[in-house]
């Protein structure tokens, strides 16, 4: 991100972290800077780097730029596709991004030892979906995902595999019945969606 911002005229980049634990690197090199917007899915509560409440949300020229989305155990395709859905996707279409960067970490596969979580390959692909649609708007289509944690090798690579997939559009997994589900699953994120649009509103008024 740091280099693309002097190498290339950017003034926005966005970092979308889906790893299962907190970037507190990538947090503390950007959470004073404006020029790039850091969104964190991740697991909290005493678990590994303990990191990433929610009310970390930059400081200084920085302080709106960090979204942090602390996640239960067992978070699901059809809440991370709610968070997607109703929380990234107006934040960062307000942005206008000119690069999209992902730390796509594969550690919250429900096949995964360590992750806890319960992401499939199709919630994989549904997120890699919603960036596509983000950056076709904002970016030039300007898409980079940079593979990261994953403690599973099967379920890794068939998870990088729909991924690719989605990204190439040369067989994208059929995601109507994820779609269906995201609405029936939506009050079992529902509440911590408004308690983080609420942190998150003074920042950004597509959220009021």
């Amino acid at each position: 991100a740091r280099y693309a911002l002097q190498n290339f005229s950017l003034q926005r980049i966005l970092i979308v972290d889906w790893d299962v634990h907190h970037g507190n690197g990538t947090q503390n090199s950007f959470y004073e800077d404006p020029q790039v917007l850091y969104f964190s899915t991740h697991r909290y509560g005493f678990f590994y780097p303990g990191t990433g409440g929610a009310t970390e949300v930059g400081k200084g020229k920085g302080e709106g730029f960090t979204v942090n989305v602390p996640l239960p155990t067992g978070a699901s395709d059809t809440d991370y596709g709610n968070i997607f859905e109703k929380l990234l996707r107006p934040i960062a279409l307000e942005y206008q991004p000119q690069l999209i960067l992902v730390s796509a970490g594969f550690d919250t596969h429900f096949n995964d030892p360590l992750g806890g979580m319960d992401v499939s390959e199709k919630g994989y692909a549904r997120m890699t979906e919603i960036l596509m649609e983000i950056a076709e708007a904002t970016a030039q289509g300007k898409l980079v995902l940079t593979l990261e944690g994953g403690y599973n090798v099967a379920s890794q690579t068939r998870s990088v595999k729909a991924v690719l997939e989605e990204l190439s559009q040369a067989s994208p997994l059929e995601k109507n019945d994820l779609l269906e589900k995201e609405k029936a699953d939506y009050p079992r994120v529902e509440k911590l969606l408004l308690q983080l649009k609420e942190i998150q509103k003074p920042h950004w008024k597509n959220l009021g």
